[in-house]
C-alpha cells in the first residue's frame, strides 16, 4: 500500500499492511531527528518516520503581517507572538493582545479582522495532485476555528470565558467573524481543490488536563451551530473533518459524533476517560482517532520498551483500522530520541535505511518552525 491506501482502508476499517502514521514535534525534536539521520528539511523527515499525510496550503497575499524591534510579529488578528524560551527549547506565545478589555461593539476595532479573500487558492489542485497518488492529502492546522484558544491570543483566557457566560456582544463579533473567515477560507480551498482534499484539520480546545472547559450549554449556544455547517459544508466536498481537541473531552463527543465530526485529533489520554481503549470501546464506531501516543508520560519520561508496549497496545485495539497512531501533542523538546524512534520502529513506519532517494527529496528547512506558527492564527 501507498500512504494514502493504507489511510483510507484504516479509515475505512478494512485493514492496513502497517498503522498510518501522523507525525508532529517541536522545532527542536523536529531538528534532533534530522540530524541523527543527516537530513536537511521536513519533508525528508516525514518522508524517513513514515508520516502518511501530507497539507496543501493557500498562499497569503493579505496585507504585511508587521515585525516588530522587540522580535515580535503580527497575527492575522493584530495579535503578537513572540518566542518565549524555557530552558531547552521556545514557544511561541502571545505578547499584545489587541481585543483585551474590548467589551461593546463601539469598542471593537474590526480593521483586525481577516479575509479569506486574503489568499490565493490557485495552486491548491496542482499542489493535491502532486500529492495524491502517494499521501492523504489535507488542508487547514488545529488553530482554524479553534474559539477559545486563538481568541484568547488576542483577548485573554480569562476575558473569553467570562465573556461567554455573560454573552458579550464584541466576543461574539469576533466569534461569528472567525467563523465566517475560516469557513469561508476552506471552502474556497475545497473549491479550488476539485475533490482532491481527502481531510480538513481544525481545532477547538475544549477541555483540559482535568475535565471541560465549558458547559455543554455554551458548547449548544456558541459551537454546535457553527460545527454542524461546517461538516455538512466539507461533506459535500467529499473530505472528513479531523478536530484537534487537547484535554478531556469526552463529555462532548456524543454530541460531536451527532452533528458530524469524523476524526479526533490528538487524543490526550490525561484522564481514565480518555484511555484510547475507553474511547475505543465508547466511540470507536462512530469515531475515528488519530494520536494518543502520550508526550506527557511514555515519550517524555518512559523507557523505548514502554513506547513500544503502548503502541503494541494501539495495534491490538485497531487491528483493521479506526486509528492514525501519533503523539497526543507534539513531541516536546528533552524527549529521548530512542522513546521517538521506538515508537515508529514498533508502528512499522520508520525507514531505517536512508538513501539518495529520501536525500533528493526537496524541502524548506525553515519550515521547522513555519509549521508551528502557522497553527497560531
Amino acid at each position: 500500500m501507498n500512504s494514502r491506501e493504507r489511510v483510507l482502508s484504516a479509515y475505512n476499517r478494512t485493514g492496513y499492511d502497517r498503522i498510518p502514521i501522523k507525525h508532529e514535534g517541536t522545532p527542536e525534536v523536529n531538528r534532533m531527528i534530522m540530524q541523527h539521520f543527516g537530513l536537511t528539511n521536513m519533508n525528508q523527515l516525514l518522508k524517513v518516520l513514515g508520516d502518511d499525510f501530507r497539507y496543501v496550503e493557500a498562499v497569503y497575499t493579505g496585507p504585511e503581517l508587521k515585525k516588530f524591534p522587540d522580535g515580535s510579529f503580527e497575527g492575522y488578528w493584530g495579535e503578537r507572538y513572540k518566542y518565549m524560551e524555557f530552558g531547552t527549547g521556545k514557544y511561541m506565545e502571545s505578547c499584545y493582545q489587541p481585543f483585551a478589555g474590548v467589551d461593546t461593539l463601539e469598542k471593537l476595532d474590526r480593521s483586525h479582522f481577516p479575509e479569506a479573500s486574503w489568499f490565493d487558492y490557485s495552486t491548491i489542485r496542482e499542489q493535491c495532485e502532486n500529492l495524491r497518488g502517494e499521501f492523504a492529502v489535507c488542508f487547514g492546522g488545529a488553530g482554524d476555528m479553534d474559539f477559545i484558544n486563538s481568541i484568547s491570543r488576542a483577548k485573554g483566557m480569562e476575558e473569553v470565558m467570562i465573556d461567554m457566560m455573560m454573552e458579550n456582544e464584541a466576543f461574539i463579533a469576533i466569534l461569528e467573524q472567525r467563523f465566517k473567515f475560516y469557513f469561508e477560507m476552506h471552502e474556497n480551498a475545497l473549491k479550488a481543490a476539485g475533490g482532491l482534499i481527502d481531510f480538513m484539520h481544525i481545532g477547538e480546545d475544549l477541555g483540559n488536563q482535568r475535565g471541560p472547559m465549558i458547559g455543554m450549554d455554551l458548547f449548544e449556544q456558541y459551537f454546535a451551530p457553527k460545527f454542524k455547517m461546517y461538516f455538512d459544508m466539507v461533506h459535500s466536498y467529499g473530505a472528513k473533518v479531523m478536530m484537534h481537541m487537547c484535554g478531556t473531552v469526552d463529555a462532548f463527543l456524543p454530541r460531536l459524533i451527532q452533528l458530524g465530526l469524523d476524526i479526533q485529533d490528538v487524543v490526550q489520554p490525561t484522564t481514565p476517560e480518555m484511555d484510547i481503549a475507553f474511547l475505543q470501546k465508547n466511540f470507536g464506531n462512530k469515531l475515528f482517532f488519530q494520536g494518543s501516543m502520550d508526550v506527557q508520560k511514555e515519550l517524555a519520561f518512559g523507557t523505548a520498551d514502554e513506547v513500544r508496549m503502548q503502541v503494541r497496545r494501539r495495534l491490538e485495539l485497531f487491528p483493521k483500522g479506526g486509528m492514525f497512531l501519533g503523539p497526543s501533542h507534539a513531541i516536546q523538546s528533552g524527549s529521548p530520541l530512542e522513546n521517538i524512534l521506538a515508537m515508529y520502529r514498533e508502528a512499522g513506519s520508520l525507514t531505517e535505511k536512508i538513501d539518495n532517494s529520501i536525500l533528493s527529496i526537496k524541502g524548506e528547512e525553515d519550515k521547522v518552525d513555519a509549521v508551528n506558527l502557522a497553527k497560531l492564527f
